[in-house]
């Protein structure tokens, strides 16, 4: 068990891990340029005739880009939080991001970790859905859902507006697989959650998957000490990307047992087997 752990302001909930059972069906979606971010998915994922998604991008370009690093809190009241809005000079070209794509408050909403290059160099964070514009078109590999809903909502554990899975009508279209939305609370280990999740699923993959750690340990040895971070996983098991507190990009494989969460982790598992 990681010795790692970050208070939170508010009560340690339950289910520590939201699972929701149900199908995804992939998708292949072309952005559409000079929208915002939050439109230009909201506009691909409903034509595709879906609510709820996991998207992943990777190339392509931002202008204006704006986002946010994690940073220490202000105050009590969060136990992490963001740092001030950086827009970068020239905007940015895109390496890869994740998504989680839902509602929140009723209206399109997405939660989006990426890595990417600015004037400054190679960088990594929350993108900011609204204030950042495409400056070309983007091709993005999305699994869209049926008998789960990503609704983000108020979180009384960590003060924070979250993504959770929750359930809905599953029609299971044809070319859908078994698919596991979960949501993973704070301090419990990322690596078993998701292992726990994989339970009947045959060759579970995990697809548009993001989330914050407390720092991180890797197979290898490698580590990061932030406390907060924000992370992308590959795809490819447990790898990932992760942004420390000064937007530095560090990549490796998740040591089981020594990777707790932050604030939360949203991810998919699709079975692929």
């Amino acid at each position: 068990m990681s010795p790692r752990h970050l208070r939170q302001p508010g009560p340690a909930l339950n289910p520590r891990i939201e699972c929701v059972a149900g199908h995804a069906v992939p998708l292949e979606l072309t952005l559409a340029a000079g929208l915002s971010l939050l439109e230009a998915v909201t506009r691909a994922v409903h034509a595709a005739g879906f609510d709820s998604a996991t998207l992943e991008l990777a190339g392509g370009g931002f202008g204006p880009f704006s986002y946010v690093l994690p940073a220490p809190a202000p105050d009590a009241t969060h136990a992490a939080y963001y740092s001030a809005t950086h827009t970068p000079p020239g905007g940015a070209r895109l390496e890869r991001a994740c998504i989680s794509f839902g509602r929140r408050a009723g209206q399109p909403w997405l939660h989006c970790h990426a890595v990417w290059q600015e004037a400054s160099g190679r960088r990594g964070g929350h993108v900011l859905p609204e204030e950042t514009i495409l400056a070309a078109p983007i091709a993005a590999r999305a699994w869209g859902l049926t008998g789960i809903a990503l609704v983000s909502e108020p979180d009384a554990e960590t003060n924070f507006t979250i993504f959770h899975p929750v359930p809905t009508e599953d029609t299971a279209p044809a070319g859908a697989a078994r698919a596991v939305a979960l949501r993973i609370r704070p301090n419990e280990d990322a690596p078993a959650a998701l292992a726990a999740a994989r339970h009947g699923l045959r060759g579970a993959r995990l697809r548009g998957s993001l989330g914050s750690l407390i720092g991180a340990r890797f197979e290898g040895g490698g580590l990061v000490e932030d406390y907060a971070t924000e992370m992308l996983f590959s795809g490819d098991g447990l790898g990932i990307a992760l942004a420390d507190m000064g937007g530095r990009v560090h990549e490796g494989v998740l040591r089981a047992g020594e990777n707790p969460v932050c604030i939360t982790v949203e991810a998919l598992l699709v079975e692929e087997g």
